[in-house]
């Protein structure tokens, strides 16, 4: 009988902080065989663990999460609901603990693994070391269907014996494997330590608390239309559904349990939409009254501008320079049976302005999203620490040009879901003095916060009003 490769551990008892190997590095970007077709079936954890994994090494070559895991899907026609769901949830893990993964696999593997196996690990290990108890799976099946996820595929085949070892020493030494890789600050937080660092900076108090909240699942909130009915109604038709739920803001209701949108009692027929309650904040600051001419600018995927269409009868332009995103926008829009003009073009630009100033002007501009890494765990690994300037950079020119377009009297909201203060209060606080701007009440940083009366992402606003 052949005995299964055993791989030794280099130093149990007095923990290493291993560095990562250069095979882990982002700039790696290897020629994946995106075209290959599996001969796994859809009902197998093998079939998900293989997508997920595809996804992840897509990831460490610079495509986001959703982009990524909307490649797979496309190459699977067979592919059912349920597996989709279970590739999106594996991949999402394994996103939130890829630091620790990676130093696991860094110092347990004899050599670095080719950039699909070093993925199709990290998932295994996300199910593996799992924070939920129960774990979603139990921990033979895993290292069973991973295996022959590895068997099935020509990027891995050859290394299914090495998975196979790899995984089944995890389970022996679980514990002193975890303890040897968490003295690595990027292992115990799962950020890049350029992040890491940013966050101590920023928030000296709460940066352990502001990571952590990253790392979280997000909870499932819902924006009540106030045309179509009351937060109050509303809950109570979620109960008579029997789905719990509780009010979290003025429109704000998180669901107990997330639940697939065509669950949602009256979402296809307009009564709420998926939304963050901070992000709900957005419409109610503007405080557009009927008539008005308001610009929602950066406005897809259009959560901001149906809610202050649901809050007012106002003449909005939604502006985007992505033509693709702002189709959502439109999408959104017919489902809640609202009407807004829809401009396919770039916010730092003015060609496409017909001169007519606008009475309020939302700028929900770019930045590196540090605040929303909870619903989307893929940006800590894509962002570098340059791209707070750059961004800063490029929402300055924004917020300058938008301003030209702001009639006198009117409100600018700068909006943006970064907690860095060089995209936020630095920025607002320049913009304020460029300008000689009024700066009205908001609620300025809102740092990430869950909790039974709360629960939002991380963002940033500042109010403004221009002379007259």
């Amino acid at each position: 009988m052949n005995k299964r490769p055993t791989l030794s551990l280099k130093s149990a008892a007095k923990p290493a902080a291993p560095k990562m190997r250069a095979s882990h590095a982002r700039e790696l970007k290897p020629a994946l065989q995106t075209n290959f077709q599996t001969s796994l079936k859809p009902d197998a954890l093998a079939y998900s663990l293989m997508g997920a994994a595809n996804a992840i090494a897509q990831v460490r070559t610079g495509t986001n999460l959703p982009l990524a895991l909307g490649h797979v899907w496309g190459r699977l026609p067979e592919i059912t609901p349920q597996a989709r769901g279970a590739m999106q949830d594996i991949s999402y893990r394994a996103m939130r603990q890829l630091g620790q993964s990676e130093a696991l696999v860094s110092l347990m593997a004899p050599k670095a693994p080719e950039p699909l196996v070093s993925a199709l690990l990290s998932c295994a290990l996300a199910l593996l070391a799992s924070p939920d108890e129960p774990r979603p799976y139990e921990d033979f099946t895993v290292v069973d269907q991973t295996v022959t996820a590895a068997e099935s595929h020509p990027d891995t085949a050859r290394a299914k014996g090495m998975v196979n070892a790899v995984l089944r020493r995890f389970l022996r030494e679980r514990q002193a494997l975890l303890d040897a890789v968490l003295l690595q600050p990027v292992a115990k937080w799962n950020y890049p330590q350029w992040w890491i660092d940013a966050a101590k900076t920023a928030w000296p108090q709460q940066w352990q608390a502001i990571l952590a909240s990253g790392n979280s699942a997000p909870p499932l909130t819902l924006r009540v239309n106030a045309r179509h009915t009351t937060v109050e109604q509303y809950l109570a038709k979620l109960a008579a559904a029997g789905i719990g739920a509780s009010q979290i803001g003025p429109y704000a209701v998180r669901l107990d349990k997330a639940v697939g949108v065509q669950l949602i009692p009256g979402f296809a027929d307009g009564e709420v939409s998926v939304q963050d309650a901070g992000a709900q904040l957005a419409a109610p600051l503007l405080d557009v009254q009927n008539g008005m001419r308001v610009l929602d600018a950066c406005a897809a995927p259009g959560g901001k501008t149906c809610h202050i269409l649901e809050l007012a009868d106002a003449d909005v332009t939604a502006l985007d320079a992505d033509a693709k995103r702002l189709a959502r926008v439109g999408e959104n829009l017919q489902r809640l049976q609202l009407k807004a003009s829809l401009q396919a073009a770039d916010a730092q630009n003015k060609d496409w302005w017909d001169g007519q100033q606008y009475d309020r002007i939302l700028a929900d501009v770019p930045c590196t999203a540090s605040g929303i890494v909870r619903r989307h765990p893929d940006i800590r690994w894509l962002r570098r620490k340059a791209d707070t300037l750059q961004l800063a950079t490029l929402s300055g020119k924004i917020l300058d040009n938008l301003w030209q377009m702001l009639a006198p009297g009117g409100k600018l909201l700068f909006v943006t879901c970064s907690l860095w203060p060089q995209e936020s209060e630095a920025q607002a606080a320049a913009f304020a003095v460029r300008h000689q701007a009024v700066r009205l009440d908001a609620p300025g940083q809102l740092l990430p916060a869950g909790g039974s009366g709360q629960d939002h992402d991380g963002l940033f606003y500042a109010l403004f009003q221009k002379n007259a």
